[in-house]
């Protein structure tokens, strides 16, 4: 290559010492280094010489001997090489012609308020053939570490419309809680029947909903997209889609995308807002399928031993921060492969979240919609949600009671199968009546119906009705007196249907 009095090439990179952002014309990006020997290529990788002064993460253009032009990113310095991940892959590479332009820059997220009511594809780019996006501000796609002295606890009440969460699993503003479930189960109607249905309990304050799609397929995008627009929901919503037949690559650039705008909302618009992910079970196999062709040393089931620090670095982007009105919280959903939640998806995000809802295949092939397992789902800081002035004051006593009483109904549930139903006393087929009640009318509840926190409460107080008042040792005398339908007169829970 001939040198000329602008640039000058060290190594096989080429440098412009003096180019700066007003040198080119505005819709022409900078370009402050060139590599051309590239080494190896394969998949959606590229091995090329090392270009000094690359940073991680640093967006690059690909220059390929047909002419065409595609965007990576520079995943592994090193003194002997870089490694550029092509979005879209490479199916052809010409090693000598082809040329890799670095920016000077990571991929950022043009923000503003017009992302509400937008639809985009897993790069960032408008997807609905709405009106070019005029952005405030960029942002880093990575955030930025928010400093743990300036963390607040997760607090307040998430209404989520659901009984089984609202009652049982409660979700609060800076929480990171985790849908498990598993192939075929309905948790993309769950998801979507949360997406229309969660607001802050009071509506005083903004609140908005961030939706990532990571590898979903067709049907599955037009379903939330469909749902969002004929509920009205999109106009709170901004969503980020990328489809199962979209390069793998960009399943890393999704769920990312969606937390920096939930972000810019959160910190700089004081909003509060629920980010929706699903299916992080395909961003881990897209880290898989990456280390893999970067020939890493496997782990567990061949995922790369970083898993668990790279999924780190998008939960813990939720939480509530000193100085901000706003919150981030997060809901990822991920499917158990073959139902096994000892598998290292949903092991290791069980250690980085505050809990699971895990849904049920018995209570699916039952007929039970959301079919959530109340005993194998957690929320670690409900206790921070509940109570007095944020849900009702006797919401814990009620919780406890209703796990106890379905936990012994549950129990008994075994022992009839072995010794027969009318082998049981009075006493006991009164609980095995309870089990069927808490499973269609307080877990199960149609598609299109929300309830308050309060119809919630009262249904569960009605099915207290029907069993012996001396059994409700975990509710104060007090609030027996107070909301027992024996007790106290007082408007139904709706009916469910089932």
């Amino acid at each position: 290559m001939k040198r000329s009095a602008t640039a000058f090439r060290t190594g096989g990179a080429e440098y412009r010492p003096g180019a700066t952002e007003t040198d080119r014309p505005a819709h022409e990006a900078l370009f402050v280094r060139e590599g051309r020997v590239i080494q190896k290529a394969g998949g959606a990788l590229l091995i090329a010489e090392a270009i000094p002064g690359t940073q991680y993460n640093e967006i690059v253009e690909v220059h390929l001997h047909n002419g065409q032009i595609k965007a990576g990113q520079a995943i592994d310095i090193s003194d002997e090489c870089t490694v550029v991940q092509v979005f879209g892959g490479v199916s052809e590479v010409d090693l000598k012609n082809a040329r890799i332009r670095c920016k000077g820059e990571t991929l950022r997220l043009p923000v503003t308020m017009d992302l509400l009511g937008r639809v985009f594809n897993g790069m960032g780019q408008p997807i609905d053939n709405g009106p070019v996006i005029v952005p405030e501000g960029y942002l880093d796609i990575n955030g930025e570490a928010i400093n743990p002295a300036a963390r607040n606890p997760p607090a307040e009440f998430i209404e989520t419309g659901l009984s089984a969460i609202d009652g049982l699993n409660v979700l609060v503003r800076g929480q990171k809680l985790p849908l498990f479930s598993g192939a075929g189960l309905p948790h993309n109607r769950i998801a979507a029947q949360i997406i229309r249905q969660a607001a802050v309990k009071g509506g005083d304050e903004d609140f908005a909903i961030v939706f990532g799609g990571v590898g979903i397929s067709y049907d599955d995008a037009s379903f939330f997209i469909e749902n969002l627009r004929q509920t009205g929901a999109l106009e709170r919503s901004i969503a980020f889609i990328n489809t199962a037949s979209d390069p793998a690559i960009e399943r890393i650039s999704t769920p990312r995308l969606a937390l920096t705008a939930a972000e810019y909302l959160a910190w700089q618009r004081d909003m509060h807002v629920l980010v929706v992910l699903t299916d992080m079970t395909n961003y881990c196999e897209a880290l898989r399928e990456l280390s893999s062709m970067r020939e890493e040393i496997p782990s567990r089931r061949g995922y790369p031993g970083y898993m668990y620090t790279d999924l780190a670095t998008l939960y813990e982007r939720a939480g509530r921060v000193s100085g901000s009105e706003g919150s981030v919280t997060i809901m990822p959903i991920l499917t158990m492969p073959d139902d096994d939640i000892t598998h290292p998806i949903p092991d290791l995000t069980g250690y980085i979240t505050e809990g699971q809802i895990v849904l049920s295949r018995s209570l699916e092939r039952g007929g039970i919609y959301p079919p959530i397992d109340v005993f194998l789902s957690l929320s670690r800081m409900m206790k921070e949600g509940i109570g007095e002035h944020k849900t009702r004051e006797d919401h814990n006593n009620v919780f406890m009671q209703l796990y106890a009483a379905y936990a012994e109904a549950a129990y008994l549930r075994e022992i009839s199968t072995i010794v027969g139903a009318d082998a049981l006393g009075s006493r006991d087929r009164i609980y095995l009546d309870h089990a069927d009640r808490m499973e269609v009318r307080f877990i199960g509840q149609q598609e299109t119906e929300r309830r308050s926190v309060e119809q919630t409460l009262n249904l569960g107080w009605e099915l207290f009705a029907d069993l012996p008042e001396e059994d409700l040792k975990l509710i104060r005398e007090e609030f027996i007196a107070t909301y027992h339908p024996k007790h106290a007169a007082r408007e139904p829970a709706p009916e469910t249907e089932g």
